[in-house]
């Protein structure tokens, strides 16, 4: 069968918040896409709750922003606790302001079931649907497509033949296994940790309270924003200690931990156990197989690094899935995945390490979140993508492989526009910043030109904050997914970006 014979050009097998975004952007861009899910429904937990700006930009881009916004909340400041007294008042969030090129300006706490319930009303709107209770059991791959074996809820078995395959599907991931692609990392601590989410009274929601002295192991409840829940989350001293997840065993530890009775915990809507590890995948592309999310790389909670690192990986590929299925690029293209999200994941893997260790030994200026976290500062500098046609750069000038920046500007009848506006869709856009540098006529009906000033100006710079994030003069063309793929500011930079584009398929 070949692959125009399919009904779904994708199969993703997974449907948390990576499957769930990469679902989403594809269908946005027409991409037939079909999304298995072995569970009978979405997540419930609350596991990963913070979104970076980084996540947030994509998620605005994606028409949930404002959802997400809604269902959350920020962070509140961190309260001791010891015997039953207050300690005071503690930041582990370094708090910035928003800049004219960084509206996002700190982690959005939304639970990770509200996300998931958001992308997937989002989903639906989108025309798309999960297929829950439907597992993935075996696969093979040839030149023309993948076919998958799947298994339903009501024990049927059924055969899906599609393009591409991705897997979403965790950290034990199925398809990883199937392929055999090797998973190499290390445990960040060997003593067990209990994540639950449960109705707490006796709190006030105003801290996110902490017991780091409790006997047993360090012990927290944070107020889940936009919910009635404190997320707990217990660390045990003992490698051996085997937590009890049951809500009864939730209940007997909060009692233990903290001054709170154990009538206190009025409801427990989740539990797990788990090791904090640091894992990748030895590769993310295996032919016409990609993983991503956790199933690609596996971090510790510290930070909040990996559901964000989940999502910007389904990011990056929706967009060239949809260049090759749907406007004819080279499948080529498809390889640059792995060539720029591998090496990302890598580096957010040590920032998630280190800042678990920093927690461990008690080094609070290294367990702090500082502004690293915001994943704003990624960049593919020097990758597959990333066409630097300038001279004479200075740090920190934009450089391409560089995140987009954001502006506030106006459009020529002087109505409040934002660069963010320009980017927000499917498409590329182009810049064209300085009078003398008219942008070239282009094949390419998925680029969107954007002349910065000039008599026939498409956006005018009235606050300096384009030229600011960008320079006084270029064409800088930026991709789907936000981050610039070509600069230039040359006699040449017209030829140049034709030439660019036509690479690109």
């Amino acid at each position: 069968m070949r692959l125009n014979d399919v009904k779904f050009q994708v199969l993703i097998v997974g449907a948390g918040p990576s499957g769930l975004t990469l679902a989403c952007d594809l269908a946005r861009r027409g991409v037939a896409a079909r999304v298995v899910e072995r569970g009978a429904g979405l997540f419930p937990g609350s596991r990963g709750k913070g979104l970076q700006p980084r996540s947030q930009e994509v998620f605005a881009d994606l028409g949930v922003g404002e959802a997400i916004q809604r269902a959350g909340g920020v962070y509140p400041p961190m309260m001791g606790w010891e015997d039953g007294r207050r300690l005071g008042t503690f930041e582990m969030i370094e708090r910035v302001e928003p800049t004219p090129g960084a509206p996002y300006h700190e982690v959005r706490m939304v639970p990770q079931h509200r996300t998931a319930e958001i992308l997937h009303a989002r989903l639906r709107e989108l025309g798309g649907e999960v297929e829950f209770g439907t597992a993935l059991t075996a696969l093979t791959q040839d030149a023309d497509g993948v076919t998958a074996e799947l298994t339903h809820a009501d024990g049927t078995a059924t055969t899906a033949r599609v393009g591409y395959l991705v897997a979403a599907d965790g950290g034990r991931s199925t398809v990883r296994k199937a392929l055999g692609i090797p998973m190499a990392g290390e445990t960040v601590d060997p003593n067990p940790m209990l994540v639950a989410d449960a109705v707490i009274d006796g709190l006030d929601r105003d801290h996110w309270h902490v017991w780091q002295r409790a006997e047993g192991g360090g012990f927290a409840l944070c107020p889940l924003a936009g919910t009635d829940h404190f997320q707990v989350l217990a660390q045990y001293e003992d490698a051996d200690a085997v937590p009890d997840t049951s809500p009864e065993g939730v209940r007997q530890l909060v009692a233990a931990r903290t001054h709170l009775a154990a009538s206190q915990v009025r409801a427990v809507e989740w539990a797990s156990a788990f090791r904090a590890r640091a894992a990748m995948a030895e590769r993310f592309q295996d032919g016409r197989v990609f993983l991503v999310g956790d199933a690609a790389h596996v971090h510790s909670p510290a930070g909040g690094q990996g559901l964000n690192t989940s999502i910007q990986d389904a990011y990056n590929l929706g967009w060239k899935l949809g260049q090759v299925l749907r406007l004819g690029a080279r499948p080529a293209l498809l390889d640059s995945y792995e060539q720029e999200r591998l090496p990302i994941a890598a580096g957010v893997l040590g920032i998630s390490t280190r800042i678990h260790r920093a927690a461990m030994v008690g080094k609070d200026t290294g367990s702090q979140r500082t502004a690293e976290v915001h994943q704003l500062g990624l960049n593919y500098r020097g990758g597959p993508l990333a066409a630097e046609r300038r001279t004479r750069l200075v740090e920190p000038a934009l450089q391409a492989g560089d995140r987009a920046p954001d502006a506030p500007c106006a459009r020529p009848d002087g109505t409040p526009y934002r660069l963010f506006d320009a980017f927000r869709g499917p498409h590329f856009t182009l810049l064209a910043l300085g009078e003398d540098l008219e942008p070239p006529l282009l094949e390419q009906e998925f680029v969107r030109i954007c002349r910065i000033g000039g008599p026939s100006a498409d956006l005018l710079d009235t606050g300096g904050h384009i030229r600011d994030g960008y320079g006084e003069r270029g064409l800088f063309l930026v991709r789907p997914d936000g981050y610039v793929g070509f600069a230039a500011d040359g006699p040449d930079a017209a030829r140049e970006l034709r030439e660019w584009l036509a690479a690109l398929g």
